[in-house]
């Protein structure tokens, strides 16, 4: 079995028990992810999507299975271990932009690139935020933004460290049209930019189409693929 590329599931499964019985969130689910590439997860809800995201990132243990990572057995880490692998190789977007309150949006990029003992972290934060069209509201907290600023402060982050893999739940989700189209820009073309490979659970096709490959769920199981 190849495990070099950057993201590889082998048979995921995952039940939790419900009452008196079992429910089957996933079922035998096999995915590749090449360095660079972009995938569509696709679905309706309940259909497994976050759940797989949440097992790619070591946020959960599958019932059975496997999640490599650059060849790495996430089963075979300790929280210590995969809170290291998370830090230095997932970047994360999520729907509800999951920033941190008390610090200004400089400050949310700025800690990840901290706690990897980047130098010179502060101007590279500062330049994430002139990226994503916010060099002005550094200062800012989060409840003095809109959503789609905090969102996009949430883009800068996740780039910050530069990962090869990011994963992004509905990243559009929470935001109108117009600004949701803004925020998919910003996404794809720092993606571009840092070649990372990016795994996207949407209900959008229109985001499906801009990714080099879709995937669509039903049930807990892989019921298509495109191309």
């Amino acid at each position: 079995m190849d495990t070099t590329h950057p993201l590889v599931c082998r048979g995921l499964t995952q039940r939790l028990p419900s009452g008196s019985e079992t429910l089957t969130i996933l079922e035998g689910v096999d995915l590749t992810v090449a360095a660079g590439e972009c995938v569509a997860l696709l679905g309706p809800s309940g259909s497994g999507k976050s759940t797989l995201l949440g097992l790619m990132a070591g946020l959960d243990q599958p019932t059975s299975g496997k999640v490599f990572v650059h060849g790495q057995d996430l089963s075979l880490l300790n929280e210590d271990q995969l809170a290291l692998l998370r830090r230095d190789r997932i970047g994360f977007v999520f729907q509800s932009f999951q920033l941190l309150g008390n610090l200004t949006a400089l400050e949310n990029v700025l800690l990840p690139l901290e706690l990897i003992g980047v130098d010179a972290a502060r101007g590279r934060a500062r330049e994430l935020l002139d990226q994503v069209g916010l060099s002005e509201r550094g200062h800012h907290y989060p409840s003095q933004l809109s959503g789609g600023e905090q969102q996009r402060v949430a883009l800068a982050r996740a780039f910050a460290s530069r990962p090869p893999i990011l994963l992004a739940d509905e990243p559009t989700g929470n935001l109108d049209s117009e600004t949701g189209e803004r925020v998919l820009e910003l996404l794809f073309d720092l993606r571009a930019e840092a070649n990372t490979a990016l795994v996207i659970v949407t209900h959008d096709s229109a985001v499906a189409q801009r990714a080099s490959r879709s995937v669509r769920l039903a049930a807990g199981r892989v019921v298509s693929e495109t191309p």
